[in-house]
């Protein structure tokens, strides 16, 4: 019997490391995860200062045809367009921001079951020596 406690708790060692290591993991990842975000924050500004020139360059077309009866329609449905396209975008981030698991987390848990299965049978072997 002191073999097979000293192997469930070989076992329940080795689950513990690889579950402390895969946190860490999971820290650094989260870490660079964050600097990832600021680089797409930076790169979203620049697309927005993008649009706010393609804008003026549609503003400068409408001003240019601004004597026709078409203008105030022309740039409401601009509006309407470019409007409801970045609403469409925004839910559909939020939602797959929403539903997305924590880094890692399948991982973790997987680890934390394995490590109590080791601890279960642990505390039995006691019980029954």
């Amino acid at each position: 019997m002191a073999i097979s406690d000293s192997l469930g708790q070989l076992a329940a060692t080795l689950s513990s490391m690889v579950r402390t290591r895969l946190e860490l993991a999971a820290v650094e990842l989260e870490e660079e995860f964050a600097h990832f975000s600021s680089s797409l924050i930076w790169s979203l500004t620049a697309l927005f200062f993008a649009g706010i020139a393609i804008l003026l360059v549609i503003l400068t077309v409408v001003a240019v045809f601004w004597d026709t009866p078409n203008r105030y329609t022309v740039l409401l449905t601009l509006i309407t367009v470019f409007g409801l396209l970045a609403v469409g975008i925004a839910l559909r981030l939020r939602t797959q921001f929403r539903n997305k698991p924590g880094l890692l987390f399948h991982s973790l848990a997987e680890l934390k079951k394995d490590a109590s299965v080791f601890d279960r049978g642990d505390k039995s072997q006691k019980e029954q020596g």
